[in-house]
């Protein structure tokens, strides 16, 4: 009992904050983990890209604004660290993906559910990021169009722009794709 009445005391204001940038990374980890792969990340690289997440957001947890939702403020690090190790990579490298059946599924609902989800990342590859990312915060995490500038640092009618053109992309993508699969 005595070695824990001589240990060092902890600094409350270090831990707080430290703590609640911790906290809100997790909670958000597995909507991260579903962002970067819809942003193209290869599985193998997800661990890497979530970890510069958190150190960016990290870094930057003092400028947070907490009255603003933290998903679209998330999206934006996660935006500019896939755009940042894309441009280090200078081309991708398509590859298949691997989805696991998760449990309690029917084998013929999670075959279809993993070839959907995997027909819906490879017409999402078909966009350039910059649409892409647009696309994602919209439509599927259904972010309002103004956070999406404001995460994005975009002004509001080119976020619109934007949004248009990859729903045409996406749709042609998609339809491309189909008809491939249709084709011996």
């Amino acid at each position: 009992m005595d070695g824990l009445a001589s240990s060092p005391p902890i600094l409350p204001s270090a831990v707080p904050q430290e703590l609640s940038c911790f906290e809100a990374y997790q909670s958000e980890f597995d909507y991260l983990y579903r962002t970067l792969r819809r942003l193209g990340v290869r599985p193998e690289d997800l661990e890497d890209q979530a970890q510069e997440i958190f150190l960016v957001l990290n870094r930057k947890w003092q400028e947070y604004d907490a009255s603003r939702p933290l998903r679209p403020y998330l999206f934006g690090i996660a935006f500019r660290v896939v755009a940042a190790g894309r441009r280090k990579q200078q081309r991708e490298e398509p590859r298949e993906l691997e989805e696991v059946a998760a449990d309690g599924e029917h084998p013929d609902e999670a075959l279809d559910a993993a070839r959907t989800r995997a027909l819906v990342l490879r017409a999402l590859a078909r966009i350039p990021l910059p649409r892409r990312a647009v696309f994602v915060m919209h439509d599927i995490d259904e972010t309002p169009m103004r956070e999406i500038a404001r995460a994005l640092s975009l002004p509001l009618f080119t976020g619109y722009s934007r949004l248009r053109t990859a729903r045409r992309e996406f749709e042609a993508a998609v339809r491309a794709l189909q008809e491939g699969m249709r084709e011996p």
